[in-house]
């Protein structure tokens, strides 16, 4: 079967493609260019049969990916589908099953079947903890255990798959010798840098890529390219390393697209506000155009509890700035496993900076929709604000506990309503003025 970009080059507009126009308000054509092209991916395994799909990149909205998963500590993933369910309800684009506890495959096949949203996996993940499980150690994993994994998540149907390929021997060098403050966070990226320097070989993600690609192609699967070494504190970014990894990606991403496998490239992570236009606008660059897919980025690291705050801040300017999709972070980022009260509170202020940033970018149905907020302020047009809220919920929830139902003006300011006021002497003056 081809792939949704192979079909795109032979001039094929698939049902999929169609979907994402309309949503994007779009001509179709357009979709399918960008498909061909690389600069938009329609995130859409063949197995995932309630997917409603969605594209990602170049003159799109900007999309919202929320990260769920079982750990060692919270096993159980009946709490991560209710926080499927939240998220998609909050408006996520897409989840993220980062599970590492008991029962993997159930979750994410549970996760899959739930999910109306792509559905994204990081398959080291699994292998890190089976090889753990089997044999003591992660260093103790072998490439099958690997690519046995990403085989399964693929047939699964995991729209999406973050394989750390861009770290290699080059890749650790820079890592270790100018050094960093804070090494490596990526848990993919820890367990790929361990692994290849206790067993003083190459990484087999990057050695045997194009039987990634094989698998990837199999199941019209997007491959993410994960940045391993991404920044976990200010003081890392835009190093050596990072931008070595991003070299290395931008090769890995033409040779995905040679083979028809749509690529997504993973970045940043923790960086002061004022390099991250240069950082998006590097990786445009290096990576020929293909979808961006941030953490964050985080441009403070002294928020803990406040991180969903840090991370809108950076996420409006690198979605302005050339980034296609952001991951969110939650409040309990850096912290703890997050609730659902955490997972909406994510996902909320990533709308809030991709929505900011469509603004910016000059997408009319972006600006079309605060306009008709405007409008329905205007009118003191109470249920048409909250119809119109990125969160209507908790619009509604403070509404009726601030103001007395009959309130025509909220209770900020009551009688002295600034929008009532003046509207009754603009109203006189137009009258007179006839």
């Amino acid at each position: 079967m081809a792939t949704q970009m192979q079909l795109a080059r032979q001039g094929v507009i698939t049902e999929a493609m169609r979907l994402v126009a309309a949503q994007e308000h779009l001509d179709p054509e357009v979709i399918r260019a960008g498909v061909a092209a690389g600069t938009i991916a329609v995130c859409c395994n063949i197995n995932h049969k309630n997917l409603i799909p969605r594209g990602v990149g170049q003159g799109l909205s900007v999309k919202v990916n929320a990260n769920i998963g079982t750990s060692s500590a919270y096993p159980d993933p009946e709490p991560e589908l209710a926080k499927l369910r939240a998220a998609i309800e909050a408006g996520a684009d897409s989840v993220m099953d980062l599970s590492t506890g008991d029962n993997i495959d159930a979750s994410r096949k549970a996760i899959i079947k739930a999910s109306t949203v792509m559905v994204g996996t990081v398959p080291i993940y699994q292998a890190t903890v089976e090889t753990i499980k089997k044999r003591g150690a992660v260093v103790e994993m072998t490439k099958d255990d690997l690519f046995e994994v990403i085989r399964q998540q693929a047939a699964d149907g995991a729209d999406f798959m973050t394989i750390h390929c861009g770290i290699n021997r080059q890749v650790l060098h820079a890592l270790t010798s100018e050094g960093r403050v804070m090494d490596v966070v990526s848990r993919g990226g820890s367990f790929i840098t361990g692994w290849m320097l206790h067993n003083d070989r190459e990484n087999p993600l990057y050695e045997y890529y194009d039987e990634i690609l094989e698998i990837c192609a199999e199941y019209d699967v997007t491959i993410s390219l994960g940045d391993g070494l991404r920044p976990g504190c200010l003081a890392d970014a835009t190093d050596r390393a990072q931008i070595q990894e991003l070299l290395n990606l931008g090769e890995l991403t033409q040779r995905a697209w040679v083979r028809g496998v749509q690529v997504m490239v993973e970045g940043p992570g923790h960086v002061p506000y004022n390099q991250i236009a240069a950082n998006m606008q590097l990786q445009k660059r290096l990576c020929h155009g293909a979808p961006f897919y941030v953490l964050g980025p985080l441009v403070t690291d002294v928020a803990p509890g406040y991180d969903h705050i840090t991370s809108a801040i950076g996420g409006t300017l690198a979605a302005v700035s050339g980034a296609d999709f952001l991951c969110y972070v939650t409040p309990a980022e850096h912290l703890g496993l997050p609730d659902i009260d955490d997972v909406r509170e994510g996902v909320i202020a990533t709308r809030i900076a991709a929505h900011a940033a469509d603004i910016a970018k000059g997408l009319p149905q972006a600006i079309a929709w605060d306009r008709e907020m405007a409008v329905a302020r205007k009118n003191l047009d109470w249920p048409e604000q909250i119809r119109l809220a990125l969160d209507p919920v908790k619009a509604q929830a403070y509404r009726d506990k601030k103001n007395k139902s009959e309130d025509e003006a909220c209770s900020m300011c009551g009688d002295y309503c600034a929008v009532k006021i003046v509207g009754q002497y603009l109203e006189a003056h137009r009258k007179n003025s006839i």
